[in-house]
């Protein structure tokens, strides 16, 4: 059985006392143990007499029989003189967690982005040469404006050449319409001339009217000298 010279925990909460034991290794920390050696109370200042307790006899058998302490005891022993502590080097001793490394680095960060925030503001030009910066804008706008120029010139003669076109289909439909008007003329004037004889035959009578009108008066010419000849008669 491995024998360990330990702390074991009592006292209140936030209030911890301390007994020195003699237990079993696979034994829990509180829990049973073979033989107490003495106390150790944190709480008490460091001068004090009271704060380490310890039966030096009892420690120098169980020493002898195998019993090993823990580093805490062995300080406790080592200042009783009954066994010379070796230094031990922490490596790791004080090194901040995950967290407080993660934290450090966010702060470090911040602190370079202020750095440089204010070298930035120092080396900022003057309030003339500000002015000409200002004015480098302006002059890459018209610079722009006179591109977007140049694209809308280049496009005109497209545009003239679509307006040409539209006026040339244009010109073409009125040829036909007026192909089209031209024919429609055409067969009516024939239409016409179909019609003519029927109008001179129209004329003919009107002829033969005439005549028979010039003749009337003829016949009726006798009737007219009646009333001479009833007079020559009388």
């Amino acid at each position: 059985m491995a024998l360990s010279i330990r702390l074991s925990r009592g006292g209140a909460k936030k209030r911890p006392f301390y007994r020195i034991v003699v237990a079993d290794s696979r034994a829990p920390r509180d829990g049973r143990f073979i033989e107490k050696l003495g106390t150790y109370n944190p709480l008490l200042p460091k001068d004090s007499a009271e704060r380490i307790t310890l039966d030096t006899d009892r420690a120098k058998h169980w020493l002898s029989v195998g019993a090993q302490p823990t580093d805490r005891v062995e300080r406790f022993l080592d200042a009783a003189g009954l066994v010379t502590r070796t230094q031990k080097s922490n490596l790791k001793k004080g090194e901040p967690g995950d967290k407080a490394k993660e934290r450090a680095e966010v702060k470090a960060q911040k602190v370079a982005e202020a750095e440089e925030a204010k070298a930035a503001a120092a080396a900022a030009p003057p309030v003339e040469e500000a002015s000409v910066v200002a004015e480098e804008p302006a002059a890459e706008e018209a610079a722009a404006d006179e591109a977007v120029t140049e694209a809308a010139v280049a496009e005109a003669p497209v545009a003239e050449e679509v307006v040409a076109e539209e006026a040339v289909a244009e010109e073409a439909v009125a040829e036909v319409v007026g192909a089209e008007v031209v024919g429609a003329e055409e067969v009516g004037a024939e239409e016409v001339g179909a019609e003519a004889p029927a109008a001179e035959v129209t004329a003919d009578d009107v002829t033969a009217a005439d005549v028979t009108a010039d003749e009337a008066p003829a016949a009726d010419a006798p009737a007219a000298d009646a009333p001479e000849a009833e007079k020559a008669e009388g």
